[in-house]
Formats: C-alpha cells, structure tokens, sequence
C-alpha cells in the first residue's frame, strides 16, 4: 500500500470518528423523543456512517477518479455548460429572455394567490415573518429553481448527449456537471433579482448576504451528486424522469417554501422529519442570509448533518456512475 493510500485511509477513518462524535451531539437536541427510539437511531445511524467510511477506504480510487476528470476538464466544461445554456432557446425569436421570464411568471404568480388570494401573505406575516411575503417566497423559490432545473437536466444528460457518449474518447464523466453547470446561469439571474427586489423594499446587502455563494455551492454540491446517480439509472429506467418530476413537485409543497414552518408550530416528530430534508438547510440558509442574519456556523448541527448527507449522495453517485458507465454506450 502506498503512502498517499495510507495516509487517506487514516482520514477517512479519523473522518469516521469525528463523524460519529459530531452526531451524537447532534442528535443532543432531539433527546425529548422516547429515548429507546433515541439510542436505536443513534446506533443505527452510526453503523451507517462506519459502513460508508469503509466503502470509502475501499473504492477510494474509484471515488477519485471523477472529482480528477472534472478537475482536469474544467475549461471543457465550462465551454460546454456556456454553449449547452445558449442552445436550450436558440430556435426561438426571443432566445434567451424565456430562460428567465418564466421563473419570473411564476414568482409573481404564487406572490399574487397568496397574497391576494388566500390571503396567505398577511396571516404568515402575523405568525413571525418579519419582512413582505414576496420576499420570504423569493428567498425560497431561488434555490428551489435551480435544484429542480439542474436535477432535470443533469439526470437526462446521457441521454441529451447520447452521441458523445458513444464516442471512445470523450470522457463522459464530465456529462452531467455540464448540465447542472449550465442551471447556474439562470440562478446567477435570479440572485441578482433577489437582490434588487430586497434593495427596493429597503433591505440592502451586507455581509451576511455573501453566505448566498456558500449555500449556492452546498446545493450545486447535492444536486450534482443527486444528478450522477439519476443519470446513471434513466439510461436503464426510463420511467425515473416521471418520478423525478413528480417528487419535484412534491417537494416544492413539502419544503418550507411558500410556507412558515414555525406558523404551523408542528410536533416535534414531524418537524424533525421535515428537517431531515437536506433541500430545508438551504431554503433555511438561503432566508438567514437575506432576512434572518444568521450565520451558517451559528447552526451547526442542520450544517453538519446536510454535509454528512451530500457526501453520502455523492459517494452512492459517483461508485454507481462508475460500475454502469461501462454499459452505457450499449443501451443508448
């Protein structure tokens, strides 16, 4: 065994540890639950980080390989996201400017039924939202955007390059981070619009805005991790698009987007379960660095615990690419 290979294994087995460590003092918090329930999760939750540090130490080698392919073709990548961006409306007379009208639409849509129609806006006011309801929708619907473009599009990107996949020379690899590279676009768009629609309701950046490019990574992180699992499995089963869209859907409604979760004042199981949503820490994220001013590091453990679980889509991700890629040429 080598000494990189050595020295890999003892961090990811201090990795492991610390890991354990860190969600015990996690799990501090939800104590309050019946406390066999308690220590059978803490157990169990254990074993299953030690199983994915040994799977780790194990494939290390494989888990590399891609992170090292997108790494040495950035500048591909890069050019390809740009060119793949521009062709999604190059057919149309408008080109560009659908990209971005109708998430817009929809903004203004949802903004308008809740807060004229239901009524919504003004009663979640009244149950702790401190700042005009288009603003807490907006600072929801921007990441919910880009994770339901980029996951669309990178899960069909074997598909949607199906010719390059073919090719001996082409490093497929790359395939899926081009289109969730791609969704970046569109979401810089829509920052910028957050930005000037808080400035013109008198709230202006500051400091704790900058966290918007800290979040905007963790979620470019899970989605892409997300995205090379999906893409390698719709190659076989065609009919994960469908569930995709459907989850998405879901989803929207079940994250605390277009809602307060603290106005519900749900119970503690169910607003654990909503928690264990990695897509709430960055909605959540997302509101604390426009409205909240709070930190990322002020909430430690919904912070480690999103990391501990992209890192476990990442790893399903990345190993189940690598073992189907070999079939992918045959399928398409």
């Amino acid at each position: 065994m080598g000494k990189k290979k050595i020295i890999g294994t003892i961090l990811l087995i201090l990795i492991g540890i610390s890991s354990n460590i860190l969600l015990v003092v996690v799990f501090q918090g939800f104590s309050h639950f019946n406390r066999i329930f308690y220590i059978v999760s803490i157990i169990v939750l254990c074993l299953i980080i030690d199983v994915i540090v040994w799977i780790m130490i194990k494939k290390s080698e494989k888990l590399v390989a891609i992170p090292l392919e997108i790494f040495r073709d950035r500048k591909l990548i890069a050019r390809l996201a740009y060119n793949d961006f521009k062709q999604r409306f190059a057919g149309s007379f408008f080109g560009l400017f659908w990209a971005f009208v109708q998430p817009v639409v929809t903004i203004v849509v949802f903004w308008f039924v809740f807060e004229h129609g239901l009524n919504a806006g003004r009663q979640q006011m009244a149950d702790g939202i401190t700042v005009p309801f288009v603003l807490f929708l907006v600072s929801g619907l921007v990441p919910w955007f880009f994770f339901s473009d980029a996951l669309s599009n990178g899960t069909n990107s074997l598909i949607a390059y199906n010719y390059l996949v073919k090719k001996v020379v082409f490093h497929i690899s790359i395939l899926p981070i081009v289109k969730v590279a791609a969704s970046l676009f569109v979401h810089l768009f829509f920052l910028t619009f957050a930005i000037i629609l808080f400035m013109a309701y008198g709230f202006y950046p500051d400091l704790h805005t900058l966290q918007v490019v800290y979040y905007s990574f963790a979620l470019f992180v899970l989605v892409l991790g997300v995205s090379y699992l999906t893409c390698s499995v719709v190659v076989f089963f065609r009919d994960l698009t469908e569930i995709i869209n459907i989850v998405l859907q879901v989803g929207m409604w079940a994250t605390p987007i277009m809602w307060n979760i603290h106005a519900l004042n749900p119970s503690p199981l169910t607003g654990f379960l909503i928690r264990l949503n990695p897509i709430y820490y960055i909605v959540s994220g997302y509101r604390d660095a426009f409205i909240n001013k709070i930190w990322f590091w002020e909430r430690p453990e919904v912070t480690i615990y999103f990391w501990m679980v992209t890192i476990v889509i990442g790893t399903v991700g990345f190993l189940t690419f690598r073992r189907l890629k070999i079939h992918f040429a045959d399928v398409l």
